[in-house]
């Protein structure tokens, strides 16, 4: 008895269904992107261009990072779970009386307001990316913690939650318009004013 032919494999779609699942995947598949810092930079005003700007030493706090990881807050040696409160006490000074809302010690030797408060941090050229990130953590928390404080008094809410909601693609544009001039409104309490000055290179 013969051998039966084994039946071939119309192999024409497979060409096809390949096609269909590749976009299938490029459509649904999500590429994550690696998320920055962020930082915005004040606008250029041509009117002052020229003109010195004079600020108060007693309105800078200045944050080092040496090589060795260390931090040194206005020269104090300072440990990382202590700098966001050194950061909140700066920032919440009030130290000429304008500030309303401000519940710090209103030291005359500390921070004017915080609309005139700025961190300065410097790194060294040998310090570890670990703290770098750790320091820009625990500056940023100093401000959220005072505009969550603030948000939560007069609206309600945190901050941090009105940002969520308003960041979130699906929140409707009527909401996103109510949040826009309460999330202003916090950010001018306490504006976030940390510059960041160029490495510092070891000897």
């Amino acid at each position: 008895m013969g051998r039966k032919a084994a039946p071939e494999v119309n192999a024409g779609s497979m060409a096809d269904i390949a096609f269909l699942l590749l976009i299938f995947f490029l459509v649904t598949t999500t590429i994550e992107t690696d998320q920055g810092i962020n930082r915005k930079l004040p606008p250029i005003d041509d009117t002052q261009q020229e003109q010195d700007v004079v600020i108060k030493e007693k309105n800078i706090l200045q944050v080092l990072v040496n090589k060795n990881d260390q931090l040194l807050v206005k020269d104090e040696l300072v440990q990382l779970s202590d700098l966001k409160e050194k950061a909140v006490a700066f920032l919440d000074n009030g130290g000429d009386g304008s500030c309303a809302y401000c519940k710090g010690n209103r030291d005359p030797e500390s921070s004017d307001n915080p609309d005139k408060a700025i961190i300065s941090l410097q790194n060294d050229a040998e310090t570890s990316y670990g703290t770098y990130i750790a320091v820009q953590n625990e500056l940023v928390a100093a401000y959220y913690e005072l505009r969550d404080r603030e948000c939560l008094k007069k609206y309600g809410v945190t901050f941090r939650e009105m940002e969520a909601l308003f960041e979130d693609p699906t929140t409707p544009s009527e909401k996103v318009e109510k949040i826009t001039p309460k999330i202003e409104d916090i950010q001018a309490m306490y504006p976030q004013k940390l510059s960041e000055a160029e490495p510092k290179k070891s000897n």
